[in-house]
């Protein structure tokens, strides 16, 4: 059993930053692919980005150049680092894995998933 908790949201304001992070619990987690996905009110649950065990990685267009996930194995954590925040960004960010490809990107094909941390980006 996979457990996941994100914190690290809050408000801030156009072209801030944050820091999120996901602390997870599993036996074999280390060879899980850890992912981002964030849901805005009335919205799909999209994907932002993933990163594998062996640390290939995928973003979403709308976030490439600002976005940086990675991960630390021994802590069990997967991180996301936002700079340049922009008030489209405003959404609840989840974090997620399962052991897929880091290019999958439809929030339907992960199993385990976190509570979310809300993301407010003020104008």
């Amino acid at each position: 059993q996979v457990q996941l908790v994100e914190s690290g949201g809050g408000l801030v304001q156009a072209g801030g930053s944050l820091r999120l992070s996901c602390a997870a619990s599993g036996r074999t987690l280390n060879i899980y692919t850890m992912a981002w996905f964030r849901q805005a009110p009335g919205q799909e649950r999209e994907f932002v980005a993933a990163i594998s065990w062996s640390t290939s990685i995928r973003y979403a267009d709308s976030v490439k150049g600002r976005f940086t996930i990675s991960r630390d194995n021994a802590k069990r954590t997967a991180y996301l680092q936002m700079n340049s925040l922009k008030p489209e960004d405003t959404a609840v960010y989840y974090c997620t894995a399962d052991l897929i490809y880091p290019s999958c990107n439809y929030f339907g094909s992960w199993e385990h998933w976190g509570k979310g941390t809300l993301v407010t980006v003020s104008s």
